[in-house]
């Protein structure tokens, strides 16, 4: 399951490292993560840079890359990664590779990581929600009846977005305030995607 928004793009093989090996082996390469701030903020590479994958929809139209560095796209597991590089792709932005199962394949197979406050990845938060309402419905519906439907809203919800490969309750969760972490600069962030010198951003 995504909270990704498909694009007129079909996603390409991805080409970039394999998750043993350092992705930054090239001093020039910029890891670009596309989680939500609060998801980066909880784990993420050394020296990447987190662009989200919404800004990144909702500025479409300023998307272009001033530069001929490497770019690497980072998520949870790969998804949001491969459809930010479809997204990027199809505004003009080539060259973009993706690093194979995301950041959990990365830390699984020994890669440094950097941690701070506690927030689950959104395909878990998925999870939870979803299990949850369909544990209420059903347990529910021994009393009152018509709760039922909430299990079979769920199922009919989890099916779509497996068909369209689009999660309108992972959109929902990364607007709650432990997803948001703190503010991200809009410009600041895209900086580290497009310009030849990059905005650092504020510690």
């Amino acid at each position: 399951m995504s909270d990704d928004v498909p694009t007129n793009e079909t996603p390409g093989p991805p080409r970039a490292a394999r998750p043993h090996e350092n992705p930054r082996t090239d001093p020039r390469t910029r890891l670009i993560d596309v989680r939500s701030p609060g998801e980066f903020d909880a784990v993420h590479i050394p020296g990447s840079r987190n662009v989200p994958l919404d800004l990144l929809r909702e500025r479409r139209d300023e998307l272009d890359r001033a530069h001929d560095d490497p770019v690497v796209l980072v998520c949870a597991s790969g998804t949001r990664a491969e459809r930010a590089r479809a997204l990027l792709e199809s505004a003009g932005v080539h060259g973009c590779d993706v690093l194979p199962g995301g950041i959990t394949a990365w830390e699984r197979e020994g890669g440094e990581v950097n941690r701070g406050r506690g927030v689950w990845p959104m395909e878990r938060q998925v999870r939870l929600v979803a299990g949850s309402l369909v544990l209420t419905g059903v347990l529910g519906s021994l009393v009152y009846r018509p709760l039922r439907w909430l299990a079979g809203f769920v199922g009919a919800g989890l099916t779509f977005a497996a068909i369209s490969d689009t999660c309108a309750m992972a959109r929902l969760l990364s607007l709650l305030p432990h997803n948001r972490g703190k503010t991200v600069d809009p410009d600041v962030a895209l900086s580290a995607l497009r310009d030849a010198e990059p905005v650092k951003p504020d510690a």
